[in-house]
């Protein structure tokens, strides 16, 4: 056994050389692996750009040509202007805002502009002619708002759901409805028209379903208010029966000895709670303003932020900009094209 027992270091380093060995060519493979994805990387540039290179002439006079008939375009065809408004809608009217959008859409893409005429009590119907389209987006919004928001909607949820929902996800999956102002862009060829767009955009908020949603609120309120004034006149006449005591209790001024004569007389007094009564006013008056406040800030159909301006701005769409287009398309094509024909002759020479 003592023979034995020197040979152990040996066998431990020749397994931890081994160990370092096999380490080594481990990083030997990946770096090579690393560098044939760089080469192979590299290789592909290079193969895509020699035909560029190859035919650089006849590649410089498309695109450049292409450049300029877009160019011709862009100053041909007329210009779009747009002009935004914004609007806070009430008693859910933002539903058949959005449902009339796509119906003013659909009535441009079919051409009836009568009908436009009367929708936005234009007088001649060569100005419909001019609108383009419209867009709804959401408003600005701060994160006070957004917060706000995902707190109602927590609220709304079963509390084993409502932990799952985190408010990144709110934010995420949120529905353009889910906000309370929205922006509404008008696009059209005339940069005047846009003044009398607005009356249209007013019907659609007092539909039928937002008159009744606004009648059966106007309702909860007037009962609201009536209870609120209800509890304010009883504790009215409790705050007055408890002064009518006090009263009461000084002119008679009734008196009694102390226990077992020692202590010296004093008055009987009746218990009173004047200070809670008068907590509870304040929390019912503050109710009350709160709840007349919100009937002001509610009793019209919507709150326009901010109307369409007399003079919109032309828009900026880069997929407008033809004199990028046409080249990006033809660069394209091109490449297609060459890869086509690459293929369809590796095919017939494959052997």
């Amino acid at each position: 056994m003592s023979e034995k027992l020197p040979q152990e270091p040996q066998n431990e380093e020749v397994d931890l050389g081994q160990l370092f060995n096999a380490i080594g060519k481990l990083f030997e493979k990946l770096f090579s692996f690393i560098g044939n994805v760089l080469k192979g990387i590299f290789s592909a540039i290079i193969f895509s750009l020699k035909p560029i290179v190859n035919n650089f002439k006849l590649v410089a006079i498309i695109l450049m040509t292409s450049a300029l008939i877009g160019f011709g375009v862009e100053k041909l065809k007329a210009p779009v202007y747009v002009s935004n408004m914004l609007v806070r809608p009430y008693y859910d009217s933002k539903y058949q805002l959005a449902n009339n959008v796509d119906y003013f859409n659909a009535l441009i893409g079919s051409e009836n502009y009568q009908e436009l005429s009367n929708i936005f009590e234009i007088d001649s119907s060569t100005v419909a002619k001019e609108l383009v389209g419209f867009e709804i987006e959401i408003g600005p919004e701060t994160q006070n708002d957004l917060i706000k928001e995902y707190d109602d909607y927590i609220k709304s949820l079963d509390s084993t759901l409502a932990v799952e929902v985190t408010y990144e996800d709110f934010i995420e999956n949120r529905d353009i409805l889910a906000g309370s102002i929205f922006s509404i862009k008008a696009k059209a060829t005339d940069n005047g028209v846009f003044t009398s767009l607005e009356q249209g955009f007013i019907k659609t908020f007092e539909n039928e379903y937002s008159k009744k949603f606004k009648a059966r609120e106007d309702s909860i309120r007037k009962v609201k208010k009536l209870n609120y004034l209800q509890e304010l006149a009883r504790i009215e006449k409790l705050q007055n029966t408890y002064l009518e005591i006090k009263t009461n209790e000084s002119n008679k001024g009734e008196f009694k000895f102390g226990t077992d004569g020692l202590i010296p007389l004093i008055q009987e007094k009746t218990e009173t709670k004047e200070y809670e009564l008068f907590q509870e006013e304040l929390k019912i008056r503050s109710a009350l303003r709160a709840l007349e406040e919100e009937t002001l800030e509610t009793s019209e159909y919507y709150d326009i932020l901010s109307s369409f301006e007399d003079v919109g701005t032309i828009e900026s769409n880069i997929f407008e900009r033809f004199s990028l287009v046409f080249p990006a398309v033809s660069l394209l094509i091109m490449i297609i094209t060459y890869l086509v024909v690459r293929i369809f002759k590796f095919i017939k020479e494959y052997e």
